[in-house]
């Protein structure tokens, strides 16, 4: 136990650790909106339910974040209010690489008539800060803001692969290696295996590994000083991502895209 010396001695005071100035009921309301995020919307029970808390605790907090007007209630659901749009657009736009490289990823998606996206790396997750979607491009689940697991994806594979080596085992110790479809990596040494050739080759590859019949080439983006700060990639069907287009072409155009994006960062 640590002891406090008074009257003739130093005094000196326990120190505190981060975890015993955490907030609880922070954490609680934060649970709660990524809850009511991934529901799409929630009542007080189902809400309860899902996070194991009593409903007078979620309604408390609901009726703060309300008169916060950080949510909003239609009868009795609750969903995520605009006010975090504002939040998301700022967090976004400070960022140079977003300014810098949206044009390149507008560019891909009307060269290849694919989806391109462009992410960077929070926390060991994957962040999509911009989509961009040619009109044939198939319709997915991503959206600006998507937080994903980097091991599945081809953006992720690309960001792992030039990270320092304690950075990768701390995001693996951290979130694991969730399957998410039969092709997925989720064996350590198989998935360093893949990252070591990634950076061989300069680029990354997602063979159904996130959604079953999506198919996705991603190229890193990378500073001198800083390493790599984010990744570009372009997705499409299995029919269409295929021999010399998915082994050649694509993977070249995203290359040429991050080598004028790297070159902007650094020089303009």
């Amino acid at each position: 136990m640590n002891s406090v010396k008074s009257i003739h001695g130093e005094c000196r005071l326990p120190r505190m650790r981060n975890d015993d100035v955490t907030v609880q009921a922070t954490k609680t309301s934060f649970k709660l909106l990524e809850a009511l995020n991934e529901l799409g919307g929630a009542g007080v029970t189902e809400l309860a339910n899902e996070l194991g808390l009593p409903k007078s605790t979620v309604h408390n907090h609901l009726n703060t974040l309300r008169d916060a007007e950080y949510i909003v209630r239609e009868g009795d659901t609750y969903h995520v209010g605009l006010r975090f749009l504002k939040l998301g657009e700022h967090s976004r736009n400070r960022l140079r690489i977003y300014e810098t490289a949206s044009p390149e990823v507008d560019n891909l998606a009307q060269q290849t008539n694919e989806l391109a996206n462009l992410a960077v790396e929070e926390y060991g997750r994957g962040v999509y800060l911009y989509l961009s979607e040619a009109e044939r491009a198939v319709q997915l689940d991503t959206y600006a803001g998507m937080r994903i697991h980097l091991h599945c994806t081809a953006l992720g594979k690309a960001i792992l692969a030039h990270l320092p080596e304690e950075k990768i085992e701390e995001i693996l110790d951290t979130h694991g290696l969730p399957e998410r479809t039969p092709n997925t990596i989720t064996d350590r040494d198989e998935l360093l295996e893949e990252l070591e050739e990634t950076r061989d080759r300069g680029y990354a590859y997602d063979r159904q590994e996130r959604l079953q019949g999506l198919r996705c080439v991603a190229a890193p983006i990378t500073m001198p000083e800083e390493g790599v700060v984010g990744a570009l990639s372009i997705a499409g069907p299995t029919s269409r991502m295929k021999g010399d287009r998915f082994h050649e072409e694509i993977p070249q155009r995203l290359l040429d895209a991050a080598n004028v994006i790297e070159l902007n960062m650094t020089y303009a």
